[in-house]
C-alpha cells in the first residue's frame, strides 16, 4: 500500500511541479486579464470533468463493477463503447453550439468576449473524450495494480502546454490562448498513447478485444452488470466531485465580479489541489482497489485498517500542509507567481483566496478516503446525497460571502462547504467507527504538534520578513 501510495504522490508532484512551472510561464505571459479568463473559461468544462472522471467518480463505479462481473471482458468494452459514443456526440454537440455553452459557463461575460471565448471552448472540450479514454485504461492498470503510468502521464498535458507558451510567447495574447487549447488536445493524446502501450505491455489488450469480439453475442449476459454500473456512475460523479462542483460554481460567480477574480480563483485554486491531489487523491487512488476486494470478500477488519492508517498519515500531513499554507500564502503566490504581467496586486488578492481555500483542505482531503467505504459497498447514492446537500450549502454561502468579501468569499463558501461534506461523510460511514479511531494518543499528539507547529512556522516567518526589510 505504501509504494502505491508513494507512487502516486511521486508522479503527481513531478506532474505538478511542471503544473506549476506552466502557471508560472502562463503568470508571466498572460497575467490576470480578460484573456486569461477567456482560456481559463474554455478549459474549465473539460477540466471539470477531467476530475471528476481521472480523480475518482469513474474508478469508484467501474472497479467494483467490473470486480464483480464474471464477464469482466465483455463489461469492459460494453461500458467502453457507450462512454465513448456519449462523449464524442457530446463534443460535437458543444462544437456546433459552442456559443451557447459558453454562455452558460460564463454567464457574466460580454456577448463580445463569449463570441472570442466560444471556439476556444469548442476545441478544449475534445480533451474530454480523450481523458476519458485514459480514465478507462487507468481503471485496467489499477486492477493490476499498476499505478506509474497514470501518476506520471498526467504530466504531459503539462509538457504540451508549458512548450505552447514558450514557442508563442511573442505573439498576440490572442494567438497565445489559441495554442495553448491546442496543446491541451495533443496532451491529451500523449496520454492515450502511454496507456495504451501500457495496457499492450501487460497483455491486457487481449482482454478489450475479447470482449469487443464476443459483445455482441455475450452482451445480454451482462446487461445487470451495466444496468448497477450506471445507476452507481452517476450517484457516483456527484458524490466524488463536490470540491471540482465548488470550484466550477465559483468560477461562474466569479465572471460576475472585477475583471481578473476568474484568475485569482484559477491560481490560488492550483496551489490548493498540490497538496490535495498530492496525498489525499493520491491515497483514495492507491488503497481504493484493496479496500473494495477486502470489503466484497467481508474481511471488515483488513479494509478497516487500511482506512485507520490513510487516516492518520492524511490528517498529519494535510494539517501541516494547510498551517503552511495559509501562514505562508503571500510568499507563496509572490514566489510562483509575481512576474511579468502578473503584477502586486495579483498577488495580494490571489493569496486571500488561497488562505480561504486552504481552510477546507483537510476536510476535503479527508472526506475522499471514508467515502471509498461507501463506494466500496455500493452506497454511491447516498454519498450523492451527501454531495447534494454539501454543494448545496456552498451555493447559498456563496451567494452571503460574494457580496461583502467579493473573490475571497468564493473560496471561504467552498472550505465551509467542505466541511459539511465531511461530517456528513462520517455519519454515513458511522460515528462510532470513526470515533474508535480517533479514540488515540495520536489525536493528542497531533493537536499539540499543529499548535507548536503554528507557532513555529509564524517565528520563522516573521524572522525572514525582519531580515528582508
Amino acid at each position: 500500500m505504501i509504494k502505491s501510495i508513494f507512487t502516486n504522490s511521486f508522479g503527481i508532484l513531478f506532474s505538478r511541479i511542471l503544473g506549476f512551472l506552466r502557471d508560472l510561464l502562463q503568470a508571466s505571459i498572460l497575467g490576470a486579464n480578460i484573456y486569461t479568463d477567456i482560456f481559463i473559461v474554455a478549459f474549465k468544462l473539460p477540466n471539470l470533468f477531467r476530475r471528476i472522471f481521472a480523480e475518482g467518480a469513474f474508478t469508484q463505479s467501474f472497479l467494483p463493477s467490473f470486480i464483480a462481473s464474471r464477464q469482466k471482458s465483455v463489461f469492459s468494452a460494453a461500458i467502453l463503447g457507450k462512454f465513448l459514443t456519449f462523449l464524442i456526440f457530446f463534443a460535437l454537440l458543444v462544437s456546433l453550439f459552442s456559443n451557447f455553452f459558453t454562455h452558460i459557463i460564463a454567464s457574466g461575460f460580454t456577448d463580445t468576449v463569449i463570441d472570442k471565448a466560444a471556439p476556444l471552448v469548442a476545441i478544449n472540450f475534445y480533451y474530454l473524450v480523450l481523458i476519458f479514454i485514459v480514465t478507462f485504461l487507468a481503471a485496467l492498470l489499477q486492477y493490476k495494480n499498476h499505478f506509474a503510468t497514470t501518476a506520471f502521464s498526467t504530466a504531459l498535458l503539462n509538457v504540451a502546454l508549458i512548450f505552447a507558451l514558450l514557442y508563442s510567447q511573442d505573439m498576440p495574447k490572442e494567438d497565445i490562448i489559441y495554442h495553448m487549447s491546442y496543446a491541451v488536445i495533443m496532451g491529451g493524446l500523449m496520454q492515450v498513447a502511454v496507456h495504451v502501450i501500457m495496457i499492450k505491455k501487460l497483455r491486457l489488450h487481449l482482454l478489450l478485444l475479447g470482449g469487443l469480439h464476443a459483445l455482441k453475442t455475450k452482451k445480454s449476459r451482462v446487461s445487470q452488470d451495466i444496468k448497477d454500473f450506471k445507476s452507481q456512475f452517476f450517484a457516483s460523479t456527484l458524490g466524488s466531485s463536490t470540491a471540482q462542483i465548488s470550484a466550477f460554481l465559483d468560477g461562474w460567480l466569479a465572471s460576475f465580479l472585477v475583471t481578473g477574480s476568474i484568475s485569482y480563483l484559477y491560481y490560488a485554486n492550483r496551489l490548493f489541489q498540490f497538496p490535495l491531489a498530492l496525498f489525499a487523491i493520491a491515497t483514495s487512488v492507491a488503497i481504493f482497489p484493496k479496500v473494495a476486494r477486502h470489503l466484497k470478500n467481508e474481511d471488515f477488519v483488513k479494509a478497516h485498517d487500511i482506512l485507520e492508517k490513510s487516516f492518520w498519515f492524511l490528517a498529519s500531513i494535510l494539517t501541516f500542509s494547510a498551517i503552511i499554507g495559509i501562514v505562508f500564502s503571500k510568499d507563496l503566490v509572490w514566489l510562483i507567481f509575481e512576474r511579468g504581467a502578473f503584477d502586486a496586486t495579483d498577488s495580494h488578492h490571489t493569496a486571500i483566496v488561497l488562505a480561504m481555500y486552504l481552510l477546507g483542505l483537510l476536510p476535503y482531503g479527508l472526506s475522499r478516503i471514508f467515502s471509498l467505504w461507501l463506494y466500496s459497498t455500493h452506497r454511491q447514492k447516498e454519498a450523492a446525497k451527501i454531495s447534494a446537500i454539501a454543494l448545496g450549502a456552498n451555493i447559498l454561502l456563496s451567494l452571503i460571502f460574494v457580496g461583502p468579501l467579493k473573490v475571497a468569499g468564493l473560496a471561504l463558501a467552498s472550505s465551509m462547504s467542505g466541511f459539511i461534506l465531511f461530517f456528513l461523510t462520517i455519519r454515513a460511514f458511522g460515528t462510532q467507527a470513526f470515533l474508535d479511531i480517533i479514540k488515540s494518543k495520536k489525536l493528542v499528539y497531533l493537536l499539540m504538534g499543529a499548535i507548536l507547529f503554528t507557532f513555529l512556522i509564524i517565528m520563522i516567518k516573521d524572522h525572514f520578513s525582519a531580515y528582508l526589510q
